[in-house]
């Protein structure tokens, strides 16, 4: 008999098990739900999804549809280190209690349900891409952790698209501080020089479209530090795909 099908009922039960110990709730404000990884109709409706039409390089959303191909003035006057950026919420409601939950709570069962949203958010990027590379922690800021978020959104997108998932391709060689309370020019330097391609490992990116995946992107430091040191490895597109995206409002 095939293993997949001895193993289904048992998958049931387990399902049933943990039903049943911990009872299915909103993934935003922890109501009574139906199913698991379901959200209230009124966390749903919170919900701010990023679509088009929206910069073609930062992703930040027009309220007007100005063209296709259309660049913010952002865009065209710091132009960002990676090729483009795509999130698939805004940063606030409870897409932001979501990336606490996962980030601070260890509700590591969350990032499969986020990383299907990032799936949809990548669009044609991530199906062109090669591989997918999460923003790596230092070692130290790793063990204090014991996971790192970026990495399991990027495990559960790369199962999701099929793409090769290479964790350990880059590396973050310099412990920075924390970047929350900084300002935009000490995120920048915060982040300078703290990245690197693993020494054997640029045989994974030389030459490749990289997708490069965080949970938030804020003022994009941390990951316009990172895909400068993918593209100087070889890299020869870099897509940075966060589940949500901190912003002020469409233009």
């Amino acid at each position: 008999m095939p293993r997949q099908i001895v193993m289904q009922p048992l998958r049931r039960l387990l399902r049933l098990i943990g039903d049943f110990i911990y009872p299915p709730a909103c993934a935003g404000c922890s109501r009574a739900t139906g199913g698991a990884g379901a959200f209230c109709f009124q966390c749903w409706s919170e919900i701010k999804f990023i679509e088009r039409p929206y910069c073609e390089v930062l992703g930040t959303p027009f309220i007007y549809d100005h063209g296709e191909g259309m660049v913010s003035a952002e865009a065209i006057s710091d132009p960002p280190s990676f090729d483009r950026l795509r999130s698939a919420t805004i940063h606030e409601g409870p897409a932001r209690r979501l990336v606490h939950q996962l980030k601070y709570q260890d509700r590591t069962d969350l990032a499969e349900l986020m990383a299907m949203w990032m799936a949809r958010a990548g669009g044609e990027a991530l199906c062109e891409c090669d591989c997918i590379l999460p923003v790596p922690l230092h070692r130290w800021r790793f063990f204090s952790r014991r996971f790192n978020q970026s990495a399991e959104l990027a495990r559960h997108l790369a199962a999701i698209s099929g793409k090769p998932y290479l964790p350990a391709t880059l590396i973050r060689v310099k412990s920075t501080t924390r970047q929350v309370g900084l300002s935009a020019v000490a995120r920048r330097n915060n982040v300078k020089g703290a990245f690197a391609v693993s020494p054997g490992s640029e045989v994974d990116i030389l030459g490749k479209r990289v997708i490069l995946v965080d949970d938030v992107y804020t003022t994009g430091a941390t990951v316009s530090a990172a895909a400068k040191r993918l593209k100087k490895s070889g890299a020869t597109d870099v897509t940075v795909l966060t589940f949500a995206r901190a912003i002020s409002g469409p233009i």
